[in-house]
C-alpha cells in the first residue's frame, strides 16, 4: 500500500524542524562518532610544538640514606631526561633534586612527569621502576599516612598490617590494583593508571583507620571478575559484593590509678642510722652491750623458731577425729538417760532404808 497525502505532509514537516534546528550547524569531517575524544594522543618531537616561553622548575629534598644511591644513578637519570629537554641538577650540600625546562623541551607536560620522577627517587623507590613515570599513561600518588594514627605503636602496626608477612598483602594489592605500591617511612608511593591509584588510595587509607585491607582486597577481586563478563556491564554489582558488619569486641578495662595528691611541701626526711640507734637507746651502749644485746636477740628467734619446729612435730602425732556412730532414730536423748538413772538410784536407797531393821529387834 502506498503513503497518503497526509503522511507525505507528514515526514515534510519533520524535515522543516531538523533544518531550523540545525540552521547554523555544520559539517565537521574531522570530527565523527568513530573518534574517542578522551583519548591522550602521544606528542612527538617531529610536530614541533614549540619552545616554552618561560623556564618552569620544581626541585625536591631527599633524605641522607639516599644520597649515595641516587649519586650513582644520577646519570642515568639525566640521559633519559635530556631525550625530552629537561635539564636536572644534583645538590649533595643542600641535598635536593632540580629539574627545568630549556630551550629544547618540546613535550610542554614532561616537566610534570620529570617532577614526579624526582619525587618517587627522594621516596626509595628505584631507579627502572621511577623512570616508567615518564610514560603517557602512568601516574603517581603519594600518600601521606603520617597524621592518620597518633599512637606510634598503633600507626607501626597499621602500617605493617598493610604490609602483610613478607610483603603478601602489599603484593595483593598490587595484583589486583595494577599498580606498584611502596611503603616507605610515612609515605605510600603508588605508580599506575587513574583507576588504580583511586582504589590504592581508599585501602590505604581504610586500613589507617582500622579496617583491614583483606576486606577491600575481597571487594576488589570481586569487581574485577565482573568487569571482565560481558554480560553483567549494564547490572547492579551490589549484590554480589561481601556487605561485611562491624563487630564491637569487648577489652578488658584499664585499671583506673588514682593520682596523689600534689603538695607543695617537700616529703619528710628518712632517718639516719643514727636517728634510729639515738630513739632505741643503742647509741649509747658499749660494743660489749650492744654485742650482748644482739646475742639476745638471735637466742630470742632461735627460740621461736624451735617451738614452732615443735609443733609441728607434735601435731603429727595427734590422733585424728574419730566421726560418732549414727543415732537410731528411737533412741533415748542423754537427758533422758540422765534423768532414769537418777531416779533407779534413788528407788534403790529407799528400799535398803525400808530393809534395814532396830538393833532391838535382834535382842530376845
Amino acid at each position: 500500500m502506498g503513503k497518503s497525502d497526509d503522511d507525505y505532509d507528514e515526514d515534510n514537516n519533520d524535515i522543516e524542524k531538523k533544518s531550523k534546528n540545525k540552521r547554523h550547524r555544520k559539517d565537521k569531517p574531522w570530527d565523527n562518532d568513530s573518534i574517542d575524544h578522551w583519548k591522550i594522543e602521544p606528542v612527538t618531537p617531529e610536530e614541533g610544538l614549540g619552545a616554552p616561553i618561560e623556564e618552569s622548575s620544581f626541585a625536591t629534598l631527599f633524605p641522607k640514606y639516599r644520597e649515595k644511591y641516587i649519586r650513582e644513578m644520577w646519570p642515568l637519570v639525566t640521559r633519559s631526561l635530556k631525550k625530552y629537554g629537561i635539564d636536572c641538577e644534583l645538590n649533595l650540600t643542600e641535598g635536593s633534586m632540580t629539574v627545568k625546562t630549556t630551550r629544547k623541551t618540546w613535550d610542554p607536560f614532561i616537566i610534570m612527569k620529570a617532577r614526579d620522577l624526582i619525587k618517587l627517587l627522594a621516596r626509595s623507590i628505584p631507579v627502572q621502576q621511577a623512570m616508567k613515570i615518564l610514560e603517557d599513561e602512568m601516574y603517581c600518588d603519594i600518600i601521606k599516612i603520617k597524621n592518620l594514627v597518633r599512637n606510634k605503636e598503633r600507626f607501626a602496626k597499621r602500617r605493617q598490617r598493610l604490609i602483610g608477612p613478607n610483603g603478601a598483602t602489599l603484593k595483593a594489592i598490587e595484583l589486583v590494583t595494577d599498580c606498584y605500591v611502596m611503603v616507605q617511612g610515612n609515605t605510600v608511593s603508588v605508580m599506575g593508571n587513574i583507576t588504580g591509584l583511586k582504589r590504592v588510595r581508599n585501602v590505604v587509607l581504610d586500613c589507617m583507620n582500622n579496617v583491614h585491607p583483606i576486606y577491600n582486597i575481597k571487594k576488589l577481586m570481586i569487581k574485577k571478575e565482573l568487569a571482565d563478563n560481558p554480560d553483567m556491564q549494564d547490572t547492579n554489582w551490589d549484590r554480589f559484593l561481601p556487605q561485611f558488619k562491624k563487630k564491637n569486641v569487648k577489652r578488658k578495662k584499664k585499671p583506673i590509678i588514682k593520682k596523689k595528691e600534689k603538695t607543695p611541701f617537700p616529703p619528710a626526711q628518712t632517718p639516719r642510722k643514727v636517728d634510729l640507734e639515738l630513739e632505741s637507746g643503742e647509741y649509747f651502749l658499749n660494743k660489749t652491750q650492744k654485742e650482748a644485746r644482739k646475742q639476745k636477740e638471735k637466742a630470742a628467734e632461735n627460740l621461736e623458731k624451735k617451738t614452732e619446729k615443735l609443733q609441728k612435730r607434735a601435731q603429727e602425732f595427734v590422733a585424728p577425729k574419730e566421726e560418732g556412730r549414727k543415732r537410731q532414730a528411737d533412741a533415748p536423748t542423754t537427758s533422758d538417760e540422765v534423768t532414769r538413772i537418777s531416779k533407779k538410784f534413788k528407788s534403790q536407797k529407799q528400799e535398803k532404808v525400808k530393809v534395814e531393821r532396830q538393833p532391838s529387834e535382834y535382842i530376845q
